[in-house]
């Protein structure tokens, strides 16, 4: 029987005592009153039991997890468990009024799931506003008791947890935004660990040491949790080896550089083969377009032990913002196992066909500045949220919440990449796609220059996919599927559709419920850069959704 992991998450601003359980055996955290302190302000913000980063949660393949939220804060709040599938356990995924509604002040919720066939580096993350700024911590899934990973086995595993800071409040960061019709401002500084290092005008800022024993192997656990930038993570001389993203292995491949966009997680191992020294961790940011990022590189050390403070740390350049080539090659070089133990079960029948275009429009807005405001779609439709769950609209059957009628293609053909139309304007409304129990898809993701072209990471809840092809330009329905990629796509739950390209993923929709699918830059998903798929229960209660529990929070 799977060992159950019960953790009680409580929610304060900076100045609220809480304490938080962890039942292995019974562990019990205390946790400090502390104001959070970053490029030489400090200013309260929301965090889970008072840490910033939060908690790391430890499961194994198989586990039952349950964690208790209790809301002390004035917002509304849910946490996503972002990458575990939640196999037919919909109401545990977290989005606020996708699968639940939000956990009031003062009001508590048990988030209750397996992981099943499930194993590597995940997170979780606010879903509600801007909070999963400083509300996210690591959630690593080991293996099951006595398997061991597909590589040798590394001396120590660190999780290194990506981030932006705002000196600022960000939920006035973005209110300001949306009234004003504008992007709204950028992060002042990225963060490894919850500290930046030195940053123009503090440079006595501190940053993250990790302390390393020479001749070892390490294994890194990356994860981008910044709300709005992908960014290049290097080490001054030293090569990383990807294993694993998005918490399914890789063939592992060197490489200097990692490319890693908000949502996605990257293993990497690393040799410690200098005798002594100190080395520059780099995060900056990467952007091939030429709009407005946080352009400021924070820093870590790798820090041999044995080597004096003293000594100078070896410096690394970071690549350049926009260097396309570094990204791609990264990318393309990602394929997964596809062992016996490991099977790429792609999909090679298809059901359904699927073309979603991925961009910024502009609509009228009376009560802003200019008359507009930007707004985001997946084929011309600018999601909205509803007063209700979709997930308890779905299973009660309550209509009038959402429609099943999303278009599965581009209700008006363009050349996506090329001349724009004249027309920057969206529909607006909460409509959904309907898929059968089982039933295979296919979804090509096309960017377009729609005011802009920009990169754009999509996570799909409740699922893995394959990242079967990828290109620049327009795509081909006749030419560039004959390219996909069939046999050892990279497996993933966030993709990367390129500036002025597209994407192509497959799935099997084997898990009935509710699922989200939109831009993990928090500013698209704002702006409405979000779908979900609704799907149906197959045949008897082994591919039917659970229903609700009896605690989930009402609107």
């Amino acid at each position: 029987m799977a060992l159950a992991f019960i953790a009680k998450f409580a929610i304060f601003m900076w100045f609220f005592p809480v304490l938080i359980y962890c039942k292995i055996q019974h562990y019990k955290f205390d946790v400090e009153i502390k104001n959070a302190t970053r490029l030489c302000s400090s200013k309260p913000i929301v965090t889970i039991n008072g840490l910033f980063p939060g908690p790391t949660i430890y499961a194994r393949e198989d586990d039952t997890v349950l964690i208790k939220v209790v809301n002390h804060v004035t917002y509304n709040m849910s946490i996503h468990w972002h990458g575990i599938r939640q196999l037919r356990t919909g109401w545990a995924d977290g989005p606020a009024y996708i699968t639940q509604c939000p956990i009031q002040p003062g009001q508590s919720y048990v988030y209750n799931f397996t992981i099943t066939g499930q194993r590597g580096t995940l997170f979780w993350h606010a879903h509600i506003l801007w909070l999963r700024a400083t509300v996210h911590g690591a959630l690593i899934v080991l293996p099951k008791a006595g398997v061991p990973y597909p590589f040798p086995a590394p001396y120590q595993e660190h999780v290194v947890l990506l981030g932006e800071w705002w000196k600022s409040d960000v939920e006035a960061v973005i209110d300001e935004a949306m009234k004003s019709g504008f992007a709204p401002n950028v992060s002042d500084a990225h963060t490894i660990n919850g500290l930046s290092g030195p940053v123009p005008n503090c440079m006595s800022q501190e940053g993250f040491t990790l302390e390393v024993d020479h001749g070892k192997t390490y294994m890194l656990r990356i994860i981008n949790a910044a709300l709005n930038e992908e960014l290049f993570f290097k080490i001054a001389n030293h090569k990383l080896t990807v294993v694993e993203v998005d918490a399914t292995y890789v063939k592992p491949f060197q490489t200097n550089t990692v490319v890693i966009a908000p949502g996605q997680t990257t293993n990497v191992l690393v040799n410690t083969s200098h005798l002594s020294g100190k080395y520059m961790v780099s995060v900056s940011p990467y952007l091939d377009t030429p709009i407005a990022v946080d352009n400021v590189t924070a820093s870590a050390t790798l820090h041999y032990s044995g080597t004096p403070s003293t000594v100078a740390t070896t410096l690394t350049a970071p690549p350049p913002r926009n260097a396309t080539l570094t990204a791609s090659k990264f990318i393309n070089s990602l394929r997964s196992l596809n062992s016996q133990a490991f099977p790429s079960n792609v999909p090679l029948q298809i059901d359904h066909s699927l073309m979603f275009t991925v961009g910024l429009g502009l609509n009228r807005c009376p009560d802003c500045v200019t008359g507009r405001r930007v707004v985001a779609y997946f084929n011309n439709v600018t999601f909205v949220m509803p007063k209700i769950d979709l997930l308890e609209a779905h299973y009660y059957n309550i209509s009038g919440v959402f429609t099943d009628d999303f278009p599965e293609k581009p209700p008006m053909p363009y050349d996506y990449t090329g001349t724009q139309p004249e027309n920057f304007a969206t529909t607006e409304g909460t409509r959904l796609y309907r898929l059968a129990y089982n039933s295979t898809v296919q979804l090509v993701l096309q960017d377009t220059g729609m005011i802009v072209p920009e990169d754009h990471p999509i996570h799909l809840h409740g699922f893995n996919f394959f990242a079967v092809g990828r290109g620049i330009g327009n795509f081909d329905p006749e030419k560039d599927p004959k390219k996909f990629n069939l046999v050892d796509p990279v497996e993933r739950n966030t993709i990367g559709v390129p500036s002025g390209g597209w994407s192509a993923i497959r799935f099997r929709a084997d898990n009935p419920g509710v699922w989200f699918m939109h831009c993990h830059l928090e500013v698209h998903t704002t702006w409405g850069l979000k779908m979900a798929f609704v799907v149906d229960n197959g045949k008897g209660p082994d591919e039917s959704l659970i229903p609700p529990p009896a605690d989930l929070p009402l609107c």
